[in-house]
């Protein structure tokens, strides 16, 4: 599905549907049965693209690392060499001091 591919971190609540509504799973393609448990997954935190899957195809999916949490993707950016944050900071006083002139 394009919008999971576009995403580079999701949030995710425990839901359950008090409605008579079918949803179709972005993970498998499935339906969610009326008034089942699930899982809202939020791409990039955006409520307004929220999508209802199952609770199994989005464990699945996190174990494969396909749905990442913010703080597992912030864990894998690259540091902030501008001195943005302290790891940053910390990252261009070293580089600096290797092109020190004596």
């Amino acid at each position: 599905m394009p919008w999971i591919d576009g995403a580079r971190w999701y949030e995710a609540r425990h839901a359950q549907n008090r409605k008579p509504a079918h949803y179709r799973c972005p993970l498998c393609g499935g339906q969610l049965p009326s008034m089942s448990e699930h899982i809202l997954i939020f791409p990039e935190g955006d409520h307004s693209r929220r999508r209802h899957a199952h609770t199994e195809c989005v464990l699945r999916a996190r174990r494969q690392g396909r749905l990442p949490t913010r703080e597992e993707w912030r864990l894998n950016q690259p540091p902030d060499l501008d001195g943005g944050s302290s790891a940053g900071q910390g990252a261009l006083a070293r580089l600096k001091a290797l092109f020190r002139r004596p």
